[in-house]
């Protein structure tokens, strides 16, 4: 029997208007009684799926049109649905917004996509019969969108809600599923453009519980259920591969039985913006993950590369500053050739320092960058990077596709020998003037966050170079074994 991969997409009109509050009480309310949800995200997101799996007690996947493309999202939706009871696929910004006037790599275009019916919530503030002419534009809008049925959100009373529920039903011909209070809560409190990262939060249960409860006291869980469950056929997508010719240079470098590479992964408070999907993409060709936190340990482990994702090092810039063990055996590493790829954070991490106002916090000193962090953001949206200077990880010619949302900027470039930029950005700001990907040695920084579904490159690049420096490794210590059983110094 095929399996049904019961789904729903859950779509708003504009960013802000309660989709993640939306999907977290579903999620928290249906796992309450026992049914098993996989959450995904639609948008270069981390912070909202990181709470999307909190919520799940699964990880979160990411499945967006720009970064990976269709086939590998059905490819990936079929794979990570696994033995679910039913996905839950949280939109970004408005349903039909895009990269252009066609709405091109949409939450719209996502639903088509995944053959998927659409929960709409409204922001229901300071409107009423306004609503229903606000989803009858939905409906038309493109027919070929399958909107299920609608919750109100912000409502401010029994009669606010009776005149939209009344009007949506009417003229829409179409379910309100629910319709959620106006409520002064902050236990789901924002930070620069989205929710508070989950790592950071007080108490994460306690705002995923008043979640759940308002799911249960305000949506209608059983008829939403209904419409997940009645979800079409899924066709298309197959096994996510690797390329063939990247797997064979893979397989010809471990020739002879050589041991798993270990790729270390910075993840604490301070880094914490990861896909899943790219440590799947390295353990699938062979690499072990091993967690260091840059907060807490004195020196770096015994791996073969270093992966430095993004995150906020600002609010955790004292102790990063303070933890000179860990900076020191980092920086001999790399002078040593450890191979280390660092996305945005991990980018200003390998700076020489920080400005936080007035205020100069040293980091790993490893770049003869100085950032700084200013009030609004500096970059935010899509990537597309030419690959046009040499480096450790990408062959010259490949375009990475990939996105930037950040509120630092170098402001501060120092000289130093074997310093160079690697991406032209065709799309996106870069680190300046236009570039991307500075290296030094077998580093290389970056403000582009990609996703290994959509730059299978990266996951090559970095494994490949792991394997090699491993090599170098075991050939010094040879030589220095030769040397002591001969006697040589």
């Amino acid at each position: 029997m095929k399996p049904s991969y019961s789904r729903l997409v859950i779509a708003g009109l504009k960013g802000g208007s309660g989709k993640t509050t939306l999907s977290l009480g579903l999620i928290a309310a249906w796992r309450e009684k026992g049914l098993r949800v996989v959450p995904f995200k639609k948008g270069p997101d981390y912070i909202d799926a990181g709470w999307l799996s909190s919520a799940a007690g699964h990880l979160c996947y990411n499945l967006d049109p720009f970064l990976i493309g269709r086939e590998r999202i059905l490819s990936s939706f079929k794979a990570h649905f696994g033995q679910a009871d039913c996905a839950i696929i949280e939109g970004n910004r408005g349903i039909y917004d895009g990269m252009d006037a066609e709405g091109t790599y949409s939450t719209a275009e996502l639903a088509k996509i995944l053959s998927s019916s659409v929960i709409l919530i409204v922001d229901c503030a300071k409107v009423t019969r306004t609503v229903a002419a606000m989803v009858f534009g939905m409906q038309k809008f493109d027919n070929k969108i399958d909107i299920k049925g609608v919750v109100l959100n912000q409502i401010a009373g029994a009669r606010h809600e009776k005149i939209i529920r009344e009007a949506v039903e009417k003229y829409c011909k179409m379910p309100v599923l629910g319709a959620i209070p106006k409520m002064r809560n902050d236990l789901l409190s924002e930070r620069h453009m989205g929710l508070t990262p989950f790592q950071e939060h007080p108490d994460v249960e306690k705002a995923i519980s008043y979640a759940a409860e308002v799911a249960r006291k305000y949506l209608d869980l059983d008829a939403i259920w209904d419409i997940a469950r009645k979800a079409k056929q899924l066709r298309g997508g197959s096994e996510v591969t690797s390329s063939e010719a990247a797997d064979t240079d893979i397989r010809r470098l471990t020739r002879g039985g050589s041991p798993p590479v270990k790729v270390g992964i910075v993840k604490d408070s301070a880094f914490q913006f990861y896909y899943p999907e790219n440590f799947e993409e390295l353990e699938k060709k062979g690499a072990e993950i091993i967690e260091v936190s840059a907060l807490k340990e004195k020196m770096l482990p015994d791996i073969d590369a270093l992966y430095i994702g993004g995150g906020f090092p600002e609010t955790n810039a004292i102790a990063l500053a303070k933890n000179t063990a860990f900076r020191k055996s980092l920086r001999k590493a790399v002078e040593g050739g450890l191979p280390v790829y660092a996305e945005c954070g991990g980018l200003m991490y390998l700076g020489s320092s920080l400005l936080l106002g007035n205020k100069k916090y040293p980091m790993a000193g490893v770049l003869p960058l100085v950032f700084s962090l200013e009030k609004k953001p500096q970059a935010h949206g899509y990537t597309i990077a030419d690959v046009t200077s040499q480096n450790p990880f990408y062959p010259k010619g490949t375009v990475l596709k990939g996105h930037e949302f950040h509120y630092s900027r170098a402001v501060e470039i120092k000289g130093k020998e074997g310093i160079d930029f690697s991406f032209t950005m065709k799309r996106g700001q870069g680190i300046r003037d236009g570039r991307d990907g500075v290296c030094y040695k077998n580093v290389l920084a970056t403000y582009t966050h990609l996703h290994a579904y959509g730059s299978p490159e990266w996951a090559e690049g970095l494994v490949k170079r792991a394997i090699l420096y491993q090599k170098e490794k075991a050939k010094v210590v040879d030589k220095e074994r030769n040397n002591k059983i001969a006697g040589r110094p």
